[in-house]
């Protein structure tokens, strides 16, 4: 559900008509409804009300400091991967405690900015990474909280460039190696072994691959435990898909219940990662028309927006619906719009 929808045939953002935004502060304009965004972060987060969790948005998804401070203020957290990313999370006002620091290219200067500001963990991607964590972290005389992030080559069935979960990916540690490197991180002085990670991919449609998954970390995690290991904290990124044409992707509540199963008479805090299915549809790019060329049987409407305002249907070649400020009873064309 959004808040956007036409009222006397002017399409709506909430309660303002978006010509009236358009107006007031010219095209192309980015539109986003805080109702919306507040409704999704609850949904998502009421689905694992009976458990402990985190909900820690994916801010690479939007960076814009309403929308960060929009999230904390709901009392969640916030997945960052840079030095730049955690700076505006904390301007946002968000506990440290509740951030983590993900991606696969922390330098040394990111890593102890981080640990200066006593963010709640750094899931891992690579051995060599591991090391300068621990380099770091006895310099600062401190333990680095650490998650490994753990690739169990599961086919999420998504988009080749948004599959991260997989041997060819550059996301992780292979499933294979984990154990050994835990082994590795469990004799560091300057590492704090506090969880295991794992994240297969973006606009995922169906529950399966998220489950076979979790039964490789499962495994893993008890292998763990087994070790004398404290494992605090599962953090199963995002990757929850939304619909943008004909896609029916589960709902946050079907997704939560099948986690819970697998998650029985485990006792951990879950964090999760969440980007497009809070964000996807809670916002509107808003351009404006300015000129039509016909070229033999082609026609092109030309936008004051361009591919770098919206890049994902000229980079997945994907669909991505457009629709008219005002609704006009008139004759419809099929049309390339470009700007």
């Amino acid at each position: 559900m959004h808040h956007f929808a036409y009222k006397k045939n002017i399409l709506h953002a909430e309660q303002v008509p978006v010509p009236k935004i358009a107006k007031a502060v010219g095209t192309p304009v980015y539109v986003y409804s805080h109702a919306t965004l507040t409704r999704h972060f609850r949904v998502f987060d009421e689905a694992f009300a009976d458990i402990p969790h985190l909900i820690c948005y994916s801010m690479k998804c939007n960076s814009n400091l309403a929308i960060l401070r929009t999230f904390a203020g709901l009392g969640g957290g916030i997945d960052i991967v840079s030095q730049g990313e955690l700076f505006r999370a904390l301007k946002a006002g968000c506990n440290p405690r509740k951030i983590v620091f993900s991606g696969v290219g922390k330098t040394e200067e990111e890593i102890a900015f981080a640990l200066k500001k006593k963010i709640l963990m750094f899931n891992v991607e690579s051995e060599q990474e591991l090391a300068a964590i621990d380099r770091v972290a006895r310099k600062l005389k401190k333990r680095a909280p650490v998650s490994l992030r753990v690739n169990p080559d599961i086919d999420p069935k998504t988009h080749p460039y948004i599959t991260t979960g997989m041997k060819k990916s550059k996301f992780g540690i292979q499933y294979e190696d984990a154990l050994d490197i835990y082994r590795q991180a469990k004799g560091m002085k300057g590492i704090e072994v506090v969880g295991v990670d794992c994240h297969i991919g973006s606009q995922l449609t169906e529950v399966q691959p998220f489950i076979d998954a979790l039964r490789k970390v499962v495994e893993l995690i008890r292998r763990l435990q087994e070790l004398k290991l404290d494992i605090r904290y599962l953090d199963l990124g995002g990757g929850l898909g939304i619909r943008y044409d004909a896609e029916t992707p589960p709902s946050p509540a079907e997704y939560a219940a099948a986690i819970k199963r697998e998650l029985a008479g485990l006792d951990l805090t879950l964090i999760f990662e969440p980007g497009r299915v809070l964000m996807g549809n809670a916002g509107i790019l808003v351009t404006k028309l300015l000129y039509t060329k016909d070229r033999d049987n082609k026609k092109f409407y030309i936008v004051d927006a361009a591919m770098n305002d919206l890049i994902r249907p000229a980079f997945y070649d994907s669909y991505h619906e457009i629709l008219p400020v005002q609704e006009k009873s008139r004759s419809k064309t099929v049309v390339d719009v470009v700007g």
